[in-house]
């Protein structure tokens, strides 16, 4: 063999060698990459960042369930950086997650904020970031899931109240049928037909309402309204039901005043609270509305002296179909939506509405809304004003007899 041979035989045995050495180097390193992606608790770049610009709580942990980076709306939840995830729920779904590689998913009661606050119902996410990291996203669902209870429970009460009057109906058609032959039994049961399709009507027409009331996002007829006609309108609708039921309706307070909204609205809102007065007071009673103005909210007060709400029940008046007193609001034909009603026209003109009542003497409830300016137009002026005070002594008395007190309840 000569020396060229040798020469080409040696840089074989070199490159086979240097191959093999390199080949075992890099699989070495690769080994060790591999070691250290298992094992490392390093956070990969950018994560940080997008947990600080998150609306939902999220966190990252680690395969011993401890928190190692979070957002901020993680803290009210109890995550802190450093400390143990608080929820065996929560390590749970995490380690499902990281041990099976796909993302996990689970709804879950869990607290958020001190003890006295209520469990929140939130949807948890898992998602295996690397070997030994999990990312956890929680958001809370518990409005939605509460709004979508409404809505279920809303149609099963409205089928369930739909189908008595309904059902009344067409059981007394059969018994008019029934009863062809006998003219004083037919009137009976027509009479009876009459006041169930009123209230089937009265029912259908509230039911409407309230939907268009929560439906719509803006008020259709938006615009300066007097109170007083608000309330006189609300107070002269009502005047059959008070005369029949021997209740006094008296009007008092401040006079003037304006809101913005639509009147239509605010007279069926104020109309609903004279009725249940009306209906819920005994006979020889009065039934107060009166009109304040503090500190540029324009409050409407409607008092009875009826039975009054105890203190559990106040808090479910403004409830759909709900009724304080079931058996009286059968026999006044109540349908249990004038309350709710009432709290969804007001909120619509952002107001609100207050109870005061006590078991026995009675209630107020108080419509508060925001005071507007009086239109130009509708400014009285200045000479007609000195003329009327001469009639005020004949006025006072009426506002006078205002069963209000000066903080809002029955005197």
């Amino acid at each position: 063999m000569d020396t060229t041979q040798l020469a080409l035989l040696a840089l074989l045995a070199g490159v086979v060698i240097g191959g093999s050495v390199s080949a075992l180097i890099a699989g070495s390193l690769r080994a060790r990459d591999r070691a250290r992606a298992e094992t490392s608790l390093a956070i990969p770049e950018g994560v940080r960042e997008v947990l600080h610009g998150m609306d939902d709580a999220a966190v990252v942990v680690d395969a011993s369930s401890t928190v190692l980076a979070a957002s901020p709306p993680a803290a009210p939840f109890h995550f802190v950086e450093g400390r143990t995830v608080p929820a065996d729920d929560l390590r749970r779904i995490a380690r499902a997650a990281r041990d099976g590689g796909a993302p996990a998913s689970e709804t879950i009661r869990l607290r958020r904020g001190a003890p006295p606050a209520e469990p929140r119902l939130v949807m948890v996410r898992a998602t295996r970031i690397s070997p030994r990291l999990t990312l956890l996203v929680l958001r809370d669902v518990t409005e939605h899931e509460r709004v979508e209870q409404m809505r279920r429970d809303f149609v099963a009460n409205t089928s369930h109240e739909l189908k008595t009057p309904v059902g009344a109906v067409s059981l007394l058609a059969e018994a008019i049928e029934m009863a062809a032959d006998d003219p004083p039994q037919v009137r009976v049961f027509a009479a009876r037909l009459s006041a169930e399709a009123s209230r089937l009507a009265l029912l259908t027409s509230r039911i409407m309402n309230l939907s268009r009331l929560q439906s719509s996002d803006e008020l259709t007829e938006e615009r300066d309204v007097s109170v007083d006609e608000v309330v006189a309108s609300s107070v002269d609708a009502h005047a059959i039901q008070a005369d029949s039921a021997g209740v006094t309706v008296v009007r008092g307070g401040r006079r003037g005043l304006y809101v913005r909204g639509d009147a239509q609205v605010l007279s069926e809102a104020v109309g609903n609270l004279i009725a249940n007065a009306i209906a819920y007071s005994p006979q020889g009673s009065s039934v107060g509305v009166g009109v304040k103005l503090v500190d540029g909210i324009v409050e409407i007060a409607v008092t009875d002296r009826g039975i009054g709400i105890a203190e559990g029940e106040q808090d479910r008046v403004f409830e759909r179909f709900y009724r304080a007193d079931p058996a009286r609001a059968r026999r006044t034909g109540g349908s249990g939506l004038g309350l709710s009603i009432v709290k969804h026209a007001v909120q619509r003109h952002g107001g609100e509405v207050r109870l005061w009542s006590r078991p026995g003497r009675g209630s107020t409830f108080t419509i508060r809304l925001p005071e507007t300016l009086a239109p130009v137009e509708q400014a009285a002026p200045k000479r007609t004003r000195k003329k009327k005070k001469k009639t005020a002594p004949a006025t006072a008395p009426a506002e006078a007899s205002h069963p209000l007190s000066t903080n809002g309840d029955p005197a």
